[in-house]
Parts: structure tokens; sequence; C-alpha cells
């Protein structure tokens, strides 16, 4: 009997989940239709939030409407202290292939935080937009790392590891670093670096000398990083919106579409469609508290993830934003 009840058991289950497989491959959820593009000059609205730490979803959206006939041009609305230096790259690339490629102008607007990676990432738009007192900038590299040989000590706890090289364990957090360790990594954060800088004096049409003077870490105004050439335009969201019309020539008729936020059902449980790991972690946190649910506070959660996931990674992140 407990056989044949946990085989049927498991069929209705296999069917249920099935079936709402089937209605998200429709494009619907129990009747509910994916919202399309429907003016044919339409300005796609993209959102740029939180730590750039993969950016698939972001990705994943440029690429499923820059071939869409109707929409005419980009509006990337970030508040973003930047993140990981390989998504952040990505991202630059993407939104410069809609501009070369595609030829559809591309408008960033800013009136949080536009800093490092989410900066690099602003540079391939035709303009940038900026709110005076947003905050800019924050042109470098960190690579962030910890030693707790004392601590591993004081739990008595012995680590350690075989390798094939030298350099094979550099970084790890049992022992302290060489000097030729050392070496090895600031030669990376140079060339980092480097990318970085060559990158903004190309697209943003800035001279050497410039770049090479503010170009140290510092975040600016908004006001001051249009006075130094880092952003085109003081204004906010509207003023972008009617930047992206006036370039892509689309007149007054044109309809501003943001992609729905895709709604969580049973189905999706296993699923992993979210932006950033850190991103999904703060909803996540926001969504207990309204149930009123105890959890490690959101700023814990992020000091772990940026600590130790991505602890030893060279990132384009405004130092201090977590502290």
């Amino acid at each position: 009997m407990k056989g044949s009840f946990l085989k049927k058991t498991v069929i209705v289950l296999l069917v249920f989940f099935g079936i709402g497989a089937l209605l998200k491959m429709s494009g619907s959820f129990f009747g509910e239709a994916e919202k399309k593009v429907s003016s044919n000059n339409t300005i796609l609205h993209l959102d740029l939030n939180g730590p750039i730490l993969n950016g698939k979803k972001f990705l994943k959206n440029i690429k499923k409407y820059r071939e869409e006939r109707k929409v005419k041009a980009l509006l990337v609305v970030i508040d973003s202290p930047g993140g990981a230096v390989g998504p952040s790259q990505e991202i630059f690339a993407e939104l410069k292939r809609v501009r070369e490629e595609f030829k559809k102008p591309v408008i960033c607007v800013s009136t949080g935080i536009m800093a490092s990676g989410a900066y690099y990432s602003a540079v391939a738009c035709d303009k940038i937009i900026v709110a005076p007192g947003s905050l800019v900038g924050s042109i470098g590299v960190i690579m962030q790392f910890a030693n707790l040989e004392k601590l591993y000590d004081w739990a008595k706890i012995s680590r350690y590891s075989i390798t094939s090289g030298r350099f094979k364990d550099s970084g790890a957090e049992y022992r302290p670093m060489r000097d030729d360790e050392k070496a090895l990594f600031q030669s990376m954060i140079d060339e980092v670096y480097s990318q970085f800088k060559e990158t903004v004096m190309k697209e943003r049409n800035l001279s050497g000398e410039i770049v090479k003077e503010y170009a140290d870490g510092r975040v600016f105004t908004g006001a001051s990083a249009v006075k130094l050439g880092f952003a085109d335009q003081v204004g906010y969201y509207e003023d972008a919106v009617k930047m992206a019309a006036e370039i892509a020539q689309l007149g007054q008729d044109y309809e501003v579409f943001e992609i729905p936020k895709k709604k969580m059902s049973i189905f999706d449980l296993g699923g992993d469609d979210g932006d950033d790991d850190v991103n999904s972690l703060v909803e996540y946190a926001d969504l207990l508290k309204t149930q009123g649910i105890k959890s490690a506070g959101v700023q814990e959660a992020l000091k772990f993830l940026m600590r130790t996931e991505y602890l030893n990674q060279p990132l384009y992140l405004m130092p201090g934003v977590w502290e």
C-alpha cells in the first residue's frame, strides 16, 4: 500500500509540474500573457542596479530586445557601486554593440550611484546623464585579501595545501602573503586598471592627462563629473528619455517600455533567473522582512558574499560602500 501511494504521489507531482512547464513555455500563466513591445517608436528601459556580479539577466534582456524592430533606443537607469571585472566589461561590450552593430542610441542616467564597474559599463553609452548630487566615477581596481592565520591558531585549526607550483595557493587566507605574490597581484591590478583608463579615454574622448589625474579611485558628484568630461549633462530620468527620443529622431510620438518583472510561482522552484546573486539575496531578505521572519541583515549577507565568494578577485567596486 505504501509503495502504491508513493507512486501515485510521484505521478501527480510530475503531471503538476509538467503542466506548469508547458504554461511557462507558452509564455503565459493562468491566462496572464507576457507584456510585449507595442509602439513602433519604443525606448527600451533597462535597470542596472546593485553590485554587478554576473549581470546575466541584464545581458539577456539586451540580447532579447536589441533586434526588436520597434525598439529604436535604449535607456539604461543605473544605481550600482560596480562589481566584478569580467561582467562589467561584458555589459560595456554589449551596450556598445547595440550602438555600433544595431545602430540604436544608448543613453545612461543615474540619480544615485554610478561608480567603478557601473561607470565602466556606462561609458559605452552615447550620452551619460547624472543628477548633480549623484556619485560618479571611482575609476580604479581593488583586490581584497584576508589573513586568518591567527584566528585558525586560536581555534586550533591547521590548514595547508599541496600545490603544483609556488603561486597556486597565492592569496590563501591561512598564511601571510609573500613579497613575490604581492608583486604578482599588483601587476594584475595594474593591467586591469590600464584597461579601465584606456576605455574611459577612448569612449569619453578625454586626454591621458585628465584621466591620469582623476582616475585614482575618487568619486565625483554628478555636477563635477560633467564639468570634467566624465559625464555629458546634469539631469534626471525625464531628461534622459527626451534625449533618447531626440537622438533616435522619434519626435513626440514614442513609448517607454519597461520590461515587467517576472512573477514567481511554484513552478519556478529550483530555478535561478535572478540578475545577480546579491540582487536576488536583497529581494529575498525584503520578502522575509515583510513576512515578519527574522533573518540575517542584508548588509551582513552582502559582506559575506563580497568577502568570501569574491575574495582574492580584482573588482571594479566602489571602496567602502558596504562598510
